[in-house]
């Protein structure tokens, strides 16, 4: 077992192929106890092969994906279906937001609670008290949570029409009734104006802060990575190019290379 003090996270020698194609080509790196940490890289560089790795959307060919969950206990991903990963702390947005239009705020909200319901189906069904007294519970987790976002005055609203910043921090707050220890953002900022980015990057601190979880960002807008990470690994094709603060990132020659295309 790999000593996995101060890190919730430790990929090591991970690689995936589709075909003849090396999408992830022996990566390694770790992401500290709530770190804000970035994946970044040029279109195709494998940061999107890299998430669905760790989540086990997709099973790696080789490698080891060590994750520190709840109570501390250590457990490889790639011996996971990928239903357990959430279970275990682990979750994820998407970069369509993925939320049900004709459930209100709330109720989308909750349905990120329900890994943790103890009540079963029929006693859910019937309402008995245990049930209710679960969802009350429940219930005012998720109003602690859309306060903290900012958004509590709109959960009765239904989610369908909602303007898309909004719709964002649902599926934030979503995330976190999973009480995760590592949230994975995939493009959190696509579609967002510039104030919105400023107020997401505020928002993505406040939840590292308040929650004490660590965050994964793949993210385009360089100025929201430089802006909130603490570190970056930079990859192409797959394979690592560096990992540094963000200082170091912005002065690193092998990445402007592969940004700017400049031998």
């Amino acid at each position: 077992m790999s000593n996995m003090e101060n890190l919730v996270l430790k990929v090591d020698g991970l690689s995936i192929a589709f075909g003849g194609l090396k999408a992830v080509d022996d990566l390694s790196f770790d992401i500290r106890d709530q770190e804000i940490y970035g994946l970044i890289g040029p279109n195709g560089a494998g940061k999107t092969t890299v998430f669905n790795c760790i989540t086990q959307f997709y099973k790696p060919n080789s490698g080891t994906l060590m994750f520190k969950g709840h109570g501390d206990q250590v457990t490889d991903l790639t011996t996971k279906p990928v239903h357990d990963i959430i279970k275990l702390g682990l979750v994820r947005t998407f970069q369509n937001v993925e939320l049900i239009r004709e459930l209100s705020i709330i109720d989308n909200v909750l349905i990120g609670g329900h890994i943790d319901f103890e009540a079963n189906t029929l006693s859910q069904a019937l309402r008995l008290p245990k049930a209710r007294r679960e969802e009350k519970k429940y219930r005012a987790e998720a109003e602690k949570i859309l306060q903290n976002l900012g958004i509590l005055d709109r959960k009765d609203m239904l989610v369908g029409g909602q303007p898309y910043g909004i719709l964002k921090k649902v599926e934030l707050a979503r995330t976190l009734m999973a009480r995760p220890k590592l949230i994975i953002l995939d493009e959190p900022a696509a579609g967002l104006n510039d104030s919105e980015t400023l107020e997401l990057a505020k928002m993505i601190r406040r939840i590292r802060d308040e929650y004490g979880c660590a965050i994964l960002l793949v993210e385009h807008d360089m100025r929201l990575v430089m802006d909130i990470c603490d570190r970056i690994c930079a990859i192409n094709f797959g394979k690592l190019l560096t990992i540094g603060t963000p200082k170091e990132i912005q002065q690193n020659e092998a990445v402007q290379a592969a940004y700017l295309g400049v031998d």
